[in-house]
């Protein structure tokens, strides 16, 4: 009896607590942040060609997208590299998801920025079970060509540069198979008709070419001269419209020579001539992953002084120098959260907004302050 009575007391007692746990929830919970798009933005530089590739296909809060993109805006970088994944867009054949792609989209063009769109990552409705997100077989490239379709046509006017792939010369992104360049030069056919059927004026990409030295035979990868000069040899030279290329310094300065049998910045260059011979000399390259770390104790790091230097005189090389660059987008702005690796050294501002030293520097340097003074 006197439990049946405790049990009907404690109902109302449980009932009446959680509705104040919901009550206080409602009053004390944080009001939500309200993005607005504001004015439209014109990034102020000496220096067109300064570029860098933002990492926001993660980033869920917009306020944070408006901020990286002001920040980059304020630096004085009109160009940005930013990766759209084709698994996140259609997660189904033929459904489309464009929600956090048009925020980005829409942020950037406000801030004033050319916004260069790395396309990848394949669905699992597209490849075999427990493969990884980078394994694309034939049987599946004019899937990958119906979304690079619908990617230029959704975005056509407001996107005018896409990526096909990225750094197909490793194995690591070509689902860890033998990197083949006829293949990858099979896939960028089919990408490159489709866009240009969305949009003729849309400017197809290629590459995205891992700087490696990896010997003949290797099973993690190729030599990224031979695989360009294989890229060749499959037809590729009328399916694109600008090489893409990565160019990271490792402990060399920028002004190192280029050599076949060194990676550094200046080996774009090797790229470049191999381009020329192949009757492409018309053609641009922009840098879409590049620069230097400044992690204190791994071995291809070098100092933050030495960081800042070479990277303001990447940006003064591509511009007085390689009239065939059109853009130098290193690596990487910020990230939407810490990696607590070597790879939080690349990046410009903290995973909390605080710019770095590089940040003001390169702000400086684009906006003509360092003008007056001798620079690196």
């Amino acid at each position: 009896m006197f439990t049946g009575i405790s049990k009907r007391l404690k109902k109302p007692l449980l009932w009446r607590g959680l509705i104040l746990l919901i009550i206080l929830w409602v009053v004390t919970r944080p009001a939500p942040i309200i993005v607005t798009l504001g004015p439209p933005q014109k990034v102020v530089t000496i220096n067109p060609k300064i570029g860098v590739h933002t990492r926001l296909t993660d980033e869920v809060e917009e306020w944070k997208i408006k901020r990286t993109l002001q920040m980059v805006r304020e630096m004085g970088a009109p160009w940005i590299v930013e990766y759209f994944p084709w698994g996140y867009y259609e997660p189904k054949k033929g459904v489309y998801n464009w929600t956090h792609p048009d925020i980005v989209v829409k942020h950037a063009l406000n801030q004033g920025l050319t916004v260069i769109a790395r396309l990848g990552f394949v669905p699992k409705w597209a490849r075999p079970k427990d493969s990884v997100v980078s394994y694309l077989d034939p049987e599946h490239y004019d899937d990958f060509g119906d979304f690079v379709y619908a990617f230029v046509e959704h975005y056509r006017g407001k996107i005018r540069y896409i990526i096909i792939w990225n750094e197909p010369n490793i194995a690591l992104e070509w689902g860890y198979r033998p990197v083949d360049p006829e293949a990858y030069t099979e896939l960028l056919k089919v990408a490159y008709r489709r866009a240009k059927e969305a949009d003729p004026e849309v400017q197809v990409l290629a590459g995205a070419l891992a700087p490696t030295l990896a010997p003949p035979g290797d099973p993690w990868g190729m030599n990224d001269l031979d695989f360009l000069r294989g890229m060749y040899r499959a037809g590729a030279k009328d399916y694109f419209d600008i090489l893409a290329v990565h160019s990271y310094g490792w402990t060399f300065p920028p002004d190192d020579p280029p050599a076949p049998d060194k990676v550094n910045f200046r080996r774009v260059e090797l790229l470049r001539r191999i381009m020329e011979e192949n009757g492409d000399a018309q053609k641009p390259i922009i840098i879409t992953e590049g620069g230097w770390n400044d992690h204190p104790r791994w071995s291809k790091a070098v100092r933050p002084a030495q960081r800042v230097e070479y990277t303001i005189r990447a940006y003064e090389i591509a511009l007085k120098e390689w009239e065939w660059c059109q853009a130098v987008c290193l690596w990487a702005f910020r990230y939407p959260w810490a990696t607590h690796t070597y790879q939080d050294y690349f990046t410009f501002v903290a995973v909390d907004f605080t710019p770095k030293p590089i940040y003001f520097e390169v702000q400086r340097y684009a906006r003509g302050e360092l003008a007056q003074e001798k620079l690196p």
